[in-house]
């Protein structure tokens, strides 16, 4: 019988799927890396998401490890050369969750630009303040869009009812400029932008992609989002943006530290600095997690691993 660890909250489909055809499932989402350890040595199939860490260590002792399977994009906590070298396929499904991540960058945008957060608590503390929260309308703005992939491409989508220009840059992608996407680069990206959203994976390209330097160069104080990988962005140059007013705000779902509970005093300080900007706005990471992307990225690495008869 072969064996699935499951290493991460699943939809209940995806179980069903294994057990139907024969396969033992331990769902042990709250598994440690060290447990880990000792249960894949015995496993033919492993789920993940950006929990664990499989590393060499991991893979060299998992001698029966057929596949790996990513609930959501991005494989950077997976040494995909080891993988390679050893044969263990690696299958993510960020088709599952770009819309949810697309629907979320576009929410947290609306949110700052109209000072919903702002206003909101005001309201609540019995003030009643409509010139100081006069928004800012997204139609017939420019957003930049850094990255190109699926999310990036469903960020798009959801904003061409806007009736804004996008100027999309993608270091490894060209040819798909159409309608409202115009194909750009870097520089026009920094001069002409009124919003500039990150959709990029984290590798050693995009590490701090998002640095002072970035911000320096910005034309017009664009909205800051990022909703791709919390080292995409430099913290420190982003609280210097703010601070220098060299962008307007910023939409954060992802931070370089997200286990907050382990956070030393500068990190508390720096995050802290984040939180009390009305201009910033801040989530846990829940960009591409809503009910729907968590079944459709389950049914996505089925389907895949089907048609590659790893099933």
């Amino acid at each position: 019988m072969k064996k699935l660890i499951i290493t991460a909250p699943v939809h209940e489909s995806m179980q069903h799927s294994f057990v139907q055809k024969g396969w033992d499932v331990l769902y042990a989402p709250s598994i440690s890396y060290e447990k880990l350890i000792q249960e894949i040595p015995n496993a033919n199939g492993l789920i993940v998401t950006t929990r664990i860490k499989v590393d060499k260590p991991l893979l060299s002792i998992a001698t029966n490890l057929l596949w790996i399977g990513r609930l959501g994009s991005g494989l950077e906590l997976i040494d995909l050369d080891y993988c390679n070298s050893k044969n263990i396929q690696c299958f993510s499904s960020p088709e599952g969750n770009c819309n949810a991540v697309a629907e979320h960058a576009l929410g947290m945008l609306l949110h700052l630009m109209n000072n919903l957060g702002k206003s909101n608590a005001e309201v609540k503390q019995g003030k009643w303040l409509r010139i100081e929260n006069r928004g800012t309308e997204l139609s017939g703005k420019t957003v930049g869009i850094i990255g190109y992939g699926n999310t990036g491409a469903a960020f798009a989508k959801l904003l061409s009812a806007f009736n804004v220009t996008v100027l999309a840059y993608d270091k490894y992608k060209s040819g798909f400029a159409g309608h409202n996407v115009r194909e750009a680069n870097m520089e026009q990206i920094s001069r002409y932008c009124d919003v500039i959203s990150f959709h990029v994976p984290l590798t050693a390209e995009t590490k701090n992609l998002a640095n002072a330097h970035f911000f320096n160069h910005l034309q017009l104080k664009p909205w800051f989002i990022n909703t791709s990988r919390g080292e995409v962005a430099d913290t420190q140059a982003v609280i210097a943006a703010l601070d220098n007013e060299m962008i307007s705000g910023a939409a954060i779902d992802v931070i370089e530290n997200e286990k907050i509970t382990s956070w030393n005093k500068e990190e508390t300080q720096l995050y802290q600095n984040l939180m009390n900007r009305n201009n910033v706005l801040l989530t846990p990471h829940i960009a591409g997690y809503s009910h729907e992307a968590f079944l459709k990225m389950a049914n996505i690495i089925v389907e895949k691993l089907s048609i590659h008869q790893l099933l």
